[in-house]
């Protein structure tokens, strides 16, 4: 079990590098996405379910859904896939 910890740990510093290096905002995002449901795991294996329950619904969800809408109302969505064609 403390190797999968190391692992998950190690996909956190992946994601908290990634995020620095994405030009992308898109893909930050989502890579914000999986480093808070990541987080939510590793609450789960430290015997606290509710603050993976927090994390995964507020890191996840509502924080990665207000973020896409502000993606959409400055229209910074649109504008990416234009530049990457």
């Amino acid at each position: 079990m403390l190797t999968f910890q190391y692992i998950l740990l190690g996909f956190l510093i992946i994601c908290g590098v990634a995020v620095s290096f994405s030009k992308n905002l898109l893909n930050s995002i989502l890579i914000f996405m999986s480093y808070s449901l990541i987080m939510s795991i590793i609450w789960i294996l430290l015997e606290s379910p509710d603050l993976a329950i927090t994390e995964a619904a507020v890191g996840a969800g509502v924080t990665s859904v207000l973020f896409f809408v502000t993606l959409k109302k400055i229209h910074a969505m649109g504008e990416e896939e234009k530049k990457d064609e």
